[in-house]
């Protein structure tokens, strides 16, 4: 993360998030996405619900990259797709219950991704937009084998 100038906001460079404890509640957490600032929070009880939850963040990532995507390539195909409406849910469920699960026991998170396209569509463009839905880069993220890598920072004196 950079230091501002007076007046200026902090950035993070390109690529990286900074998350840090807000200060201003038990669980509100800051996040300088580049240039950008956003507030996560837990809802209440346990928090304040001054932002979006980590898995609202989560769905909010998914369902940005799908919308996204979805227009890439109907812009790229000059179809007429005039927008794209992407709703989200997460849940837990018992593996038992998910067909496609690899894994058949205790519980597996579960995403709903319901994709709603606008526009003089016919049912073939609709399929085919469905099916690059697929191709979004989160969703490939999230449906593939993710190593994360955590380390330790030394910690930095804050500003007195």
């Amino acid at each position: 993360m950079t230091t501002p100038q007076p007046g200026q906001a902090p950035t993070s460079p390109e690529g990286t998030v900074t998350v840090a404890e807000s200060g201003a509640g038990k669980y509100t957490q800051e996040i300088i996405a580049g240039g950008h600032r956003l507030i996560a929070d837990e809802p209440r009880p346990f928090g304040d619900d001054a932002g979006p939850s980590p898995y609202d963040l989560l769905l909010s990532a998914l369902g940005a990259c799908t919308s996204m995507t979805i227009r890439m390539y109907a812009d790229k195909k000059g179809l007429p797709l005039e927008q794209v409406r992407v709703s989200l849910r997460h849940s837990r469920i018992h593996a038992k219950d998910c067909a496609e699960c690899e894994t058949q026991q205790g519980m597996v998170d579960h995403i709903d991704r319901d994709i709603e396209l606008i526009g003089d569509l016919d049912d073939e463009q609709r399929e085919k937009l469905l099916a690059i839905a697929e191709r979004c880069p989160v969703h490939r993220t999230l449906t593939s084998s993710v190593h994360v890598s955590t380390s330790l920072r030394p910690a930095s004196s804050l500003p007195a």
